[in-house]
């Protein structure tokens, strides 16, 4: 049985930490309105980049001339994973599910005869990535010393997979990361950014007749790197929110977990103490009765 001293420091050392895990909710909290905020005034505009993107895919007659980006090399062979995941942990299962759903996706590939490589956004993904696919990643960004995601930061990450894309390293690329529903819900997602896959035009869109000027192609060359890095953006702030929920979520259950703890090392240390008293007064009452 432990002893008065070591239940104190237990009780001590559990309040010490629910202090800390308090906190990081609040914290947690102030972070999650501001990217929230900015996760859902992001997705408008990229939806409706797909959206033009998409008539204008749709007046193209001959998609062997349209820009790679948006028709391929015309083979499946060889797949990026571009995997984003969170700076830090202390954030439930956040980094672990999109880390998840990256790995079944590569293992399937991989099983298919398929050559597989990441690229990866994030310390915590790559960590998770490296015990089992270390050869096959082939960059990895960190953003520990960002404070505020702003669209500076997707453009060179868009430009790096745009180069490789370019250098023949790969066909198709998959963006995978976690769309932010609730704090208690977050969806991890794989979208297929490279050949670009625009939402199909719907059927008043579809009549309509435009003439473009320049050309489709030569708008589709210079829209299709501009949303592959409006993408990636969107999945930058997306993963910013679903990680504030996911930590404010796990820092609750964290702190409502130690007062749980404190609770039954404080009864453990009460009756402890009593039973000494107990204990103590018998002795004395038994040394007087034996006089």
């Amino acid at each position: 049985m432990a002893s008065l001293k070591e239940l104190r420091n237990r009780i001590a050392s559990v309040k010490a930490t629910q202090k800390i895990t308090k906190a990081m909710q609040m914290v947690a909290a102030a972070k999650l309105r501001r990217a929230q905020a900015a996760a859902v005034a992001a997705r408008p505009f990229a939806e409706r980049m797909e959206q033009v993107l998409g008539n204008i895919a749709g007046a193209v007659s001959d998609l062997s001339n349209a820009p790679k980006l948006l028709a391929g090399t015309g083979s499946q062979q060889r797949h990026l994973l571009l995997v984003c995941t969170s700076e830090r942990g202390l954030c439930g299962p956040f980094n672990s599910s999109i880390v998840r759903l990256a790995r079944e996706r590569a293992l399937a590939l991989m099983a298919d005869g398929k050559e597989v490589t990441f690229f990866c956004v994030g310390r915590k993904g790559a960590d998770q990535l490296r015990r089992q696919f270390d050869r096959q990643i082939i960059k990895t960004v960190e953003l520990r010393g960002v404070r505020t995601l702003g669209y500076g930061n997707a453009e060179p990450i868009a430009r790096e997979i745009i180069d490789l894309f370019d250098e023949g390293r790969f066909d198709v690329c998959t963006l995978f990361f976690s769309r932010f529903r609730s704090v208690i819900n977050q969806i991890p997602t794989a979208t297929q950014i490279i050949p670009a896959t625009l939402p199909e035009v719907d059927g008043a869109a579809a009549r309509a007749v435009y003439d473009y000027e320049p050309d489709e192609n030569e708008i589709l060359a210079e829209l299709l790197p501009r949303n592959i890095a409006v993408q990636i953006f969107r999945a930058l702030l997306e993963n910013a929110a679903s990680e504030q929920g996911a930590r404010m979520t796990a820092m609750d259950a964290a702190t409502r977990n130690a007062g749980e703890m404190i609770k039954k090392q404080t009864l453990t240390y009460n009756r402890t103490r009593q039973a000494m008293i107990t204990k103590e007064l018998i002795e004395i009452i038994s040394g007087a009765e034996a006089l």
